[in-house]
């Protein structure tokens, strides 16, 4: 009976852990959508009909989730930041990594930046930073981190504690 349970308790946890998302990375954002964690996308992302790495980010106080589509360049990576309230790339190239507008080639998906929840002032503060040759897990915790800051942050996307 003994190893009828430990049998069943080691079958669940294996379950358990091969169908989860994994987590790469956590860490603080210091805004109102508290710390963050990453996982990854199980299966890749197919973005202009290239296949894509991706992953999800979720905040300890928001059920926002945002994905990252990370896209090969000719000249570096693309980073697609989808989420329900604001859409954004972060790009780099030989110089520096930072935060644009979405390309015209996204509207057809149905994917733009618009402003009514944009924080321009932060906008223009991330447009720069850091250097733009990261490792991609390395980049994901700065979109990760810095995201929060770009939107214009209202009482409906937090919840209280």
């Amino acid at each position: 009976m003994k190893k009828m349970i430990l049998m069943t308790v080691l079958l669940a946890a294996i379950c358990t852990v091969t169908f989860g998302k994994k987590v790469v990375a956590k860490g603080q954002t210091f805004s109102a959508l508290g710390n963050y964690k990453i996982e990854t996308v199980d299966n890749p992302v197919s973005m202009k009909g290239d296949e894509c790495q991706a992953f999800t980010i979720s905040y300890e106080n928001t059920p926002m989730e945002v994905t990252i589509i990370v896209c090969k360049d000719r000249k570096c990576r693309k980073y697609v930041v989808l989420s329900d309230k604001l859409s954004v790339q972060y790009v780099c190239n030989k110089v520096y990594f930072g935060v644009e507008r979405l390309d015209k080639a996204f509207e057809n998906d149905g994917h733009k930046t618009t402003d009514e929840n944009l924080n321009r002032v932060e906008y223009f503060h991330q447009k720069v930073l850091g250097p733009g040759q990261q490792p991609v897990i390395e980049a994901t915790k700065l979109i990760a981190a810095y995201f929060p800051f770009l939107l214009n942050t209202n009482t409906s996307m937090t919840a209280t504690r």
